[in-house]
């Protein structure tokens, strides 16, 4: 058994949080950046010192690391520092140190071997989507997500008896799509005193292992460089002390305050059943600067996203939606039941107006005191209308309620706009309701609706087969001795012309290939609003809504499930080229050009 002999220790990680460590300088706020994009650069480093080795000396000593043996898990529990947390090993890698860096003036070595790994490829393979169904307030739950892309995980039915399992398999369920927490440990190879490559372990036998001494999360966003700050924690991880974070879309619709009017108050129409806010929960906690916590400190009764309408002549209604409270993960603290400090954890809400509408057992009043001292606040089932004929807008944010004395109620996001669009739909052709991953990694909706054009676009695979013998046709009679007698109608056993087979042979169809061209063209758009709506043309996954007997009959079938007769079919987006700015003329229209994902079918010949 050989161990190491020096120091080893992590140089650069994706998350640090101590701002004396070697990473305070490498960027601000110590690289506190909780959300990190999977489609970036995810580093890892491990550092070994022996005497006064530098990175241009060779290892030679028994007991010198040689090779580092980097291993990536991910999971999407928040339960990391139990013993019952599943982690699922991506990948290992197998890393020796790094090239050599030369000083520029003379030439000479740093201090240390370095051995430095990019992990994101790996976890980027581990993230897709997840989709909440069209009419539902939220997905089932935070850790598993909702319709989840990547490979089909489909619910085994398996009977409903206990000796024969459970109604629905608990085995082949996808994990949520669009989060993971990273951790990546360290084992070492090292030289033994016979100058062999062996795992490093002490006097026990035990391997000697750098543990993962963070667990950051990564999403399925994308940064632009000519924009973007690759930096995630202020702004899009909702914590507990201010009033800035935002959810995970780059709509133009947000304003700071309730006194600030947004660049674009984003179009809803009042059928529409599916307009989604994803957010990444960190903290659950109350502490808002300013704001006394009183008895109780920073709990947190519970959370919700609040509601403000306004018609012509100013503000309207106030009510609530909790629908993704139901999964925050729960604690009992004073004997009281609540929600933990900690998510960490992908939520999703349905603000859109059919939702609301439709859906009023779902619908609160604001949180207010029990009256008696230290229980939380309670929310009472909302009396009153919600979005009705006079609504012009309205604006959504997200709340804490403090769960004891003073009770207070804290703003936690910035406001989202939504106006009502209430023209009437281009009968008979419909209006085309988009759905896309965005480059924050949440869904984005949008609703287009000019000079709707559908088609075909067909070609075929033509082959040439043998054509049949035309020089003789089969005759109705036949002779025997001189005498014709004709052929009895049993005597055919079929409609087959022998010899006369004209309707088949020569160049053939094996197969048509057909795609269902469509294309829409979006209202005039300023600046702002194309930047954001390019990325429905740059994301890989979009879907628009149909309702069909294939979405009705899944309704029909399990209406809690699929809550809605709509359901999410995919596309493939086929433009080539956009126009986002142009000056002459001011305002531009996207034409979205899309096919089916799903091929027209034909038979084979």
């Amino acid at each position: 058994m050989q161990d190491i002999v020096g120091s080893y220790t992590w140089g650069i990680i994706p998350l640090n949080l101590n701002d004396s460590s070697n990473l305070a300088t490498m960027s601000f706020s110590d690289r506190n950046n909780r959300l990190i994009s999977a489609n970036d650069q995810v580093r890892y480093q491990v550092q070994y010192q022996y005497s006064n080795l530098t990175e241009a000396t060779e290892v030679g000593n028994a007991g010198n690391i040689v090779n580092v043996i980097f291993k990536v898990e991910t999971t999407v529990t928040t339960d990391i520092g139990s013993t019952g947390a599943y982690w699922e090993t991506i990948g290992t890698i197998k890393k020796s140190r790094d090239i050599t860096n030369r000083k520029y003036d003379n030439g000479s070595a740093p201090k240390l071997h370095r051995f430095t790994i990019d992990v994101s490829q790996l976890v980027a393979d581990q993230l897709s989507y997840s989709l909440c169904p069209l009419n539902k307030g939220t997905w089932q739950s935070n850790l598993y997500g909702g319709m989840n892309g990547g490979i089909t995980m489909q619910d085994n039915v398996i009977g409903g008896l206990a000796a024969t399992g459970k109604a629905v398999s608990q085995y082949n369920v996808s994990k949520n799509g669009t989060f993971r927490r990273l951790r990546v440990s360290a084992t070492f190879e090292v030289l033994d005193s016979n100058d062999n490559i062996v795992v490093a372990q002490n006097d026990n036998g035990v391997v000697t292992t750098l543990d993962a001494i963070s667990f950051p999360t990564l999403i399925n966003s994308v940064n632009q460089f000519e924009r973007d700050i690759v930096y995630y924690n202020a702004r899009y991880s909702i914590d507990d002390d201010s009033s800035n974070f935002r959810f995970l879309t780059r709509c133009k619709n947000m304003r700071p305050s309730t006194y600030v009017r947004p660049d674009f108050q984003k179009p809803v129409r009042i059928d529409e059943a599916g307009e989604f806010l994803q957010f990444y929960m960190y903290k659950a906690s109350f502490d808002y600067p300013g704001v006394s916590t009183g008895t109780g400190g920073v709990y947190t009764s519970s959370v919700g996203l609040k509601i403000q309408t306004y018609d012509a002549a100013g503000a309207q209604n106030t009510f609530y939606l909790r629908d993704f409270e139901d999964n925050l993960k729960l604690g009992n603290f004073s004997g009281f039941i609540l929600p933990n400090n900690k998510q960490e954890m992908m939520c999703i809400q349905n603000i859109s107006p059919g939702y609301i509408i439709n859906n009023s057992d779902k619908i609160y009043g604001p949180p207010g005191p029990t009256g008696s001292p230290n229980v939380f606040p309670f929310w009472p089932a909302y009396v009153g209308d919600t979005i009705d004929d006079d609504t012009v807008y309205y604006k959504v944010s997200m709340i804490k309620a403090q769960a004891f004395t003073p009770y207070n109620v804290e703003t936690v996001t910035r406001f989202y706009d939504y106006v009502i669009d209430r023209e009437s739909e281009n009968i008979p052709y419909g209006f085309v309701r988009f759905h896309w991953l965005n480059s924050l990694g949440g869904i984005d909706s949008y609703t287009a609706k000019r000079d709707v054009v559908e088609g075909l676009s067909i070609d075929r695979d033509v082959i040439e087969r043998k054509s049949a013998d035309r020089t003789w046709y089969q005759a109705d009679t036949f002779s025997v001795g001189g005498t014709s007698t004709a052929v009895s109608d049993s005597d055919y056993i079929s409609n087959t012309m022998r010899g006369g087979d004209i309707y088949k042979g020569g160049r053939e169809v094996s197969r048509v290939n057909a795609e269902r061209e469509q294309s829409v063209y979006t209202e005039p758009l300023n600046k702002s609003v194309a930047s954001w709506l390019e990325e429905i043309l740059l994301s890989p996954n979009v879907w628009i809504e149909m309702d069909t007997d294939a979405t009705q009959r899944a309704n029909s079938g399990n209406p809690y499930q699929r809550p809605s007769t709509k359901g999410y079919i995919p596309v493939i987006i086929t433009n080539s080229d956009i126009e986002t700015v142009n000056q002459s003329e001011g305002l531009v229209r996207f034409n979205i050009e899309y096919i089916l994902s799903h091929k027209v079918q034909t038979q084979r010949n």
